[in-house]
C-alpha cells in the first residue's frame, strides 16, 4: 500500500495521524472540564521511553509503544493529584509548569542523550500500525461518549459542583481523564520517535502542548471528529503552502482569532454533525 503512495503524501498522512492521536489526548481531559498543557510532556515520556526500549533493549515495537504509553499514564495520574481542587487558568499554569519540568529533565538526562538528543531510533512507524491504533482510539472514544463514564465527564464539564452533588466521584473521573490522556499522548510520542528517528527535548516543549489545544479549538470540542479534523487541517495547510512554515504559530494565532469570531465552538459541533441540520440546509437551498 505504501508503495502506491508518494513519500510526500505518506509523510503528511503519518504526521496527520500522530497529530490526531495527540489531539485526542487533549480532548479526553478537556471533555471533563480539565484544561491541560502537559500533553507535550506526556508525549516526550512516551517518545523517549519507547525509543529506549526498542534501541537499547530490543523490545518489539508494539510492547515498547504500550510501555512508553503506560509510563506516561502513570505520570499523568501523578500530575492529577496536585490539580484535583484546581481548575481554569491555575490548572493551565500547573500543567504548563510540568511540561517545562519534563523538557528540562530530558535536556539534562545523559542516558537519553541530554542536550545532544537521542538518535539511532528504528523507523518502525508506518501507515498500517499508526492508523490501526487511531481507528481503535476512535472506537474507544465513540463507546466512551455513549457510556455512563462519558456522561459523567460531560456532567463535570458542564457544572462540577452540580455533578459532585449528584454523586459523581470527581477524584476518580479526573484521575481517569488525566491518566488516559497521558496514555494516548504517550502513544503519539512513541509513533513520533519511530518516525523522525531522532528526538530532542525541544521537540516536546510548550509549542507541542499548544498545538494539541489548537487542534481541538479549531476542529471543535463538542464531537469526536472535531479534534481529528483540526489536526489534519493544521498539518496539511502549512505543508501545502510552504511560505506559511516560517510563520506557523502566527498562522495558528490568526486561525484562532478567526474561529473565535466566526465559529466559537469550532468547525464541527454537535449541531453540524446531525443529519437533521444538513437536511434543513438542503431543503432551504432547494426551496430557493
Amino acid at each position: 500500500m505504501e508503495g502506491l503512495i508518494s513519500p510526500f503524501v505518506q509523510t503528511i498522512l503519518i504526521i496527520g495521524g500522530i497529530n490526531s492521536i495527540l489531539a485526542l489526548s487533549f480532548y479526553l481531559p478537556f471533555s471533563g472540564g480539565q484544561l491541560s498543557l502537559a500533553q507535550g510532556g506526556f508525549m516526550a515520556i512516551g517518545a523517549y521511553a519507547s525509543a529506549v526500549l526498542t534501541h537499547n533493549f530490543g523490545v518489539p515495537f508494539a510492547f515498547a509503544l504500550v510501555g512508553g504509553a503506560c509510563l506516561s499514564s502513570l505520570v499523568g495520574v501523578g500530575v492529577c493529584f496536585p490539580a484535583l481542587k484546581i481548575k481554569g487558568i491555575y490548572l493551565l499554569l500547573i500543567t504548563l509548569g510540568f511540561n517545562e519540568v519534563i523538557r528540562v529533565f530530558f535536556l539534562n538526562f545523559a542516558y537519553t542523550g541530554g542536550v545532544g538528543g537521542f538518535g539511532g531510533i528504528q523507523p518502525l512507524t508506518n501507515l498500517f500500525n499508526l492508523y490501526l491504533v487511531l481507528a481503535l482510539l476512535i472506537i474507544f472514544f465513540y463507546r466512551l461518549h455513549h457510556s455512563r463514564l462519558g456522561r459523567a465527564l460531560r456532567a463535570i464539564s458542564s457544572d462540577q459542583d452540580a455533578a459532585e452533588a449528584r454523586g459523581i466521584p470527581l477524584t476518580r473521573m479526573k484521575t481517569f481523564a488525566f491518566g488516559a490522556g497521558g496514555f494516548i499522548a504517550g502513544l503519539a510520542g512513541g509513533f513520533y520517535a519511530h518516525f523522525v528517528m531522532f528526538i530532542t527535548s525541544e521537540n516536546f516543549g510548550f509549542h507541542r502542548s499548544l498545538e494539541s489545544m489548537m487542534f481541538v479549538i479549531l476542529g471543535g470540542s463538542q464531537v469526536l471528529w472535531g479534534p481529528v479534523l483540526g489536526a489534519y487541517l493544521i498539518t496539511i495547510i502549512p505543508e501545502s503552502f510552504r511560505f506559511i512554515q516560517s510563520f506557523r504559530f502566527e498562522f495558528l494565532g490568526i486561525c484562532l482569532i478567526i474561529m473565535m469570531i466566526l465559529r466559537p465552538m469550532g468547525l464541527l459541533d454537535a449541531e453540524v454533525c446531525r443529519w437533521k441540520w444538513w437536511r434543513e440546509r438542503l431543503l432551504r437551498k432547494v426551496a430557493k
